[in-house]
């Protein structure tokens, strides 16, 4: 019960109301751009930056933690790749948009207040150390898939710079960047800029939750639902089972960072892999069912795991 009313409800609870809002069009599209603004480039980093700066660092780094993930990640983008190949004819540049909307968790809108409402601050370490992976990893191989499908021209050089270049220029980045220096070199965080740290990023999970519930009305279900339920499968149930099978089976992982990660991968699909399919015009409307299909799903996948996990 405590699950339920204190984690299950208020996240999903919340998310609903967003989606309520905009679909009746008490909350619009330019609302939604601004909360989206202020939670990505204030409230979060400054959640993060203080959760992080607060924590106590592990004398070494849990390796089989990022291997576990990203062997799972990888595993299911290249699942997904062959089933659009093998069921569905996908031509290389389509294979590499479903491999990402398999394999590409959506972290930042719900996967940060769903993990930090669940475990607290001392999960924000593991959420930084795969934040700061997630899109350097997965990404670049995306981009120069599609781009030698479609005959581009832009160099892996090129590619990557572009994509660094990005990163460093995401607020939450910087706020996990400086929390981190702040934990290194045992700097208390100055009574003033806690204060604000701890009263926008109170802010940072109501507000996330809010604003993805209300960008779900951009998506909807169309057309044949075989593709989006093989990436939704793949996403939320094989992602998950194939991380904790590696972090407990094969990785000597901690507890609090197996529930972590594992709950990273039962996310549904990041917004990240729509854009890149209207980007280069490839499965757009079964990737965006997948992001709306895979959401919906998640509230029972998630929550189970929330009862079973338990660091």
């Amino acid at each position: 019960m405590d699950i339920i009313f204190g984690i299950i409800l208020p996240v999903f609870g919340t998310l609903g109301l967003g989606y309520a809002a905009a679909r009746f069009g008490a909350f619009d599209e330019a609302a939604n751009r601004g909360l989206s603004l202020f939670v990505f480039n204030f409230a979060l980093p400054l959640m993060l930056f203080r959760a992080i700066a607060q924590a106590e660092l592990p004398d070494a780094m849990p390796w089989g933690y990022l291997l576990s993930y990203y062997i799972g990640a990888f595993g299911i983008y290249a699942l997904a790749m062959f089933g659009g190949r093998v069921l569905f004819g996908r031509r290389l540049d389509e294979q590499a948009v479903l491999g990402l909307g398999a394999g590409f968790s959506n972290t930042g809108m719900l996967g940060i207040p769903l993990v930090m409402t669940a475990y607290g601050p001392s999960a924000a370490l593991p959420l930084f150390v795969m934040i700061a992976c997630h899109s350097l990893l997965l990404l670049p191989p995306t981009t120069a898939l599609i781009e030698a499908a479609q005959g581009g021209k832009q160099s892996p050089g090129a590619m990557l710079a572009k994509l660094a270049k990005s990163v460093l220029a995401t607020p939450i980045i910087w706020g996990l960047s400086c929390g981190l220096a702040f934990a290194l070199f045992g700097i208390e965080i100055p009574g003033p800029l806690d204060a604000v740290a701890k009263g926008l990023g109170s802010a940072a999970t109501p507000c996330a939750l809010f604003a993805l519930g209300a960008s779900l009305t951009r998506y909807s279900l169309g057309g044949n639902l075989r593709e989006p339920a093989l990436l939704v499968v793949l996403k939320t149930v094989l992602h998950p089972l194939i991380v904790w099978v590696l972090a407990t089976q094969v990785f000597d992982v901690p507890p609090l960072w197996v529930a972590t990660g594992v709950l990273l991968a039962a996310l549904p699909a990041g917004i990240t892999p729509y854009l890149f399919a209207q980007r280069y015009g490839a499965c757009q409307s079964t990737v965006a069912s997948a992001v709306f299909l895979s959401t919906l799903v998640s509230v029972a996948t998630l929550s189970a795991l929330l009862f079973v996990l338990r660091p």
